[in-house]
């Protein structure tokens, strides 16, 4: 079925987006097309402004699009729980280069002007074993739940990065 509404083609972005790397809008374009998503490129570029996608440095050095997080309005989708850590494994195989442990504490390490989105994504996935985010530039901190949880969330972020989450 083809998106014909503006939140529609949104939503299809998003998607496209938090599911692949995009390194550019004439990609991003064709894979939408491929799904039935005709769009100009005028109308693209206003999409992206509008979702405050931005090209971020990817682990492996070039550029990809990202999206911040969707808020907590989707909580009502019986699968957000699923969708939320595909989106966050999908974009720590994307940006995450380290996570590393100490106490209730995990640093994760990101390309420069990543960590940002990521910690949005960590953010909005509503992890019971993380607390709360604090990113700068390409560093997160991660507070853990549990007094000694760093070592087995730093755990599962590699695990997300390396494909198995």
């Amino acid at each position: 079925m083809t998106p014909t509404t503006k939140t529609a083609r949104h939503a299809k972005i998003r998607e496209l987006i938090s599911r692949s790397s995009i390194r550019s809008q004439a990609e991003l374009a064709a894979r939408l097309s491929e799904e039935g998503v005709k769009v100009t490129q005028g109308t693209l570029s206003r999409d992206l402004v509008e979702l405050g996608a931005a090209r971020v440095r990817s682990a492996e050095g070039g550029l990809i699009y990202a999206v911040p997080a969707e808020g907590h309005e989707r909580e009502f989708q019986a699968d957000i729980s699923e969708t939320t850590t595909a989106k966050l494994s999908s974009l720590c195989r994307d940006l995450l280069i380290s996570a590393e442990a100490s106490a209730n504490l995990v640093v994760l390490r990101t390309p420069p002007g990543a960590a940002q989105f990521l910690a949005s994504a960590v953010d909005h996935a509503g992890l019971q074993s993380v607390l709360g985010t604090i990113a700068g530039d390409d560093t997160i901190m991660l507070i853990t739940a549990e007094p000694d949880g760093g070592a087995a969330v730093a755990e599962r972020f590699n695990g997300f990065a390396e494909g198995r989450g």
